[in-house]
């Protein structure tokens, strides 16, 4: 009976990860077919509230907020809020020295969600045009606030920047940014060429503060670990086209150490199921093209995933050759065509300076990465309420 039914199950994994693999080639081209707008700085200023969540990030979070005060933006047009969960004395301290407006919160679940809330309902919303969300790590570099104005100025409600690696000092972090860039190529620019919504990533991005602030007093929200992605899907709800500015730079802290991989991958995959969920419980009306393209993109596994499945049908083909079996119908020759046109996408969408010496010998953590992956895999729990930490570490930043 297994016998019979093999064929057939990796007929049907040929067609989904051909259908995938061919919707990541399309997008992998439409990436370079064109330029994406270029935003100059603007004499009219938008009002921008810098919304910053930390929770135990004392290591860098002084440093955060430091940067994000002296920003380069017209300083009577934007204003640093910082939620502080569970920073030390010393901590909170340094903080209330920088010109910065501090709410210091303690949740008995300490959630990006919760903090998000804390900080809106907290300002008066006439104040303010522009509702821009950092992580504690990151760090603007010159003229992000220009670029996010001038994309506001030109009736954008919502913009995601380009949020890039602050640090590469081990090869998990090589990967790490690799792998930022890989998303930044394939779903933020390659999807506004395509015209489509950028998807944004849960920092360096923008909204109408009055929306936003919406967004988070739906029911239900601050339990929601993946509160990022459904701020992404009620955009897409409310019709609200997100634009991408690939040259408005946010410095962020890549993961250096396995454990904080495994950790952030588990709260990543679980995301991913409670975005699913979304799709599958809200009501939508009239469907619109972004609707179909991101409920696809939410269906996608993750690369390592990919890399994973193809050493197993490897394997398997070999296992397959020795023993004169034939359960797997497909001719090892597709999957290797298709293999490699998966590795031509992700080719084209890793830029260049990544193309170093380091980024290959980066590559020979890939086998410790998979098993820390499948070890995020097997921890998941789709219902989990509490946010799942990743803590970094301080990284001097380049200069802007």
């Amino acid at each position: 009976m297994m016998y019979d039914i093999l064929p057939i199950f990796f007929v049907i994994i040929f067609i989904y990860a051909s259908v995938n693999i061919l919707y990541i080639f399309i997008a992998a081209v439409a990436g370079h077919v064109k330029k994406n707008p270029v935003y100059l700085i603007s004499r009219d200023k938008k009002r921008i509230a810098v919304l910053i969540t930390s929770y135990k990030e004392d290591e860098v979070i002084v440093h955060t907020a430091r940067m994000a005060a002296a920003h380069n933006y017209p300083k009577k047009y934007f204003d640093v809020f910082l939620a502080a969960d569970q920073l030390k004395p010393g901590t909170l301290q340094a903080l209330s020295k920088l010109d910065i407006i501090l709410s210091v919160v303690h949740f008995e679940n300490g959630s990006k969600a919760r903090s998000l809330n804390n900080l809106l309902n907290a300002i008066n919303e006439t104040n303010y045009d522009i509702a821009l969300v950092l992580d504690g790590d990151n760090i603007m570099k010159n003229d992000f606030l220009e670029k996010i104005n001038a994309a506001f100025q030109n009736n954008f409600k919502a913009v995601q920047g380009h949020r890039t690696a602050k640090n590469i000092n081990t090869p998990v972090a090589i990967l790490d940014s690799v792998s930022e860039e890989i998303n930044n190529h394939l779903f933020r620019k390659a999807q506004r060429r395509m015209g489509f919504s950028s998807s944004t990533i849960g920092s360096g991005m923008a909204f109408e503060f009055k929306k936003l602030k919406q967004v988070y007093n739906k029911p239900g929200i601050l339990d929601n670990p993946a509160c990022d992605r459904e701020v992404d899907f009620e955009m897409m709800k409310a019709g609200i086209v997100v634009e991408y500015i690939e040259d408005a730079y946010l410095l962020d802290e890549k993961v250096s150490k396995h454990q904080v991989y495994q950790n952030q991958r588990r709260r990543w995959l679980e995301s991913q199921v409670i975005h699913l969920r979304l799709f599958l419980r809200e009501q939508v009306a009239g469907k619109t093209k972004d609707y179909w393209n991101k409920l696809f993109i939410n269906l996608i596994p993750p690369r390592i995933i990919f890399i994973a499945f193809f050493l197993f049908v490897l394997i398997t083909s070999l296992i397959q050759s020795l023993f004169h079996l034939h359960f797997i119908f497909i001719p090892v020759t597709a999957w290797i065509i298709l293999f490699t046109g998966y590795l031509f996408s992700m080719l084209l969408s890793i830029p260049r300076k990544l193309y170093t010496l380091r980024t290959a010998q980066a590559l020979l953590s890939l086998p410790v990465l998979l098993f820390s992956f499948l070890k995020a895999a097997t921890g998941m729990k789709a219902g989990r309420k509490e946010f799942v930490h990743t803590p970094k570490s301080y990284t001097e930043s380049p200069k802007p």
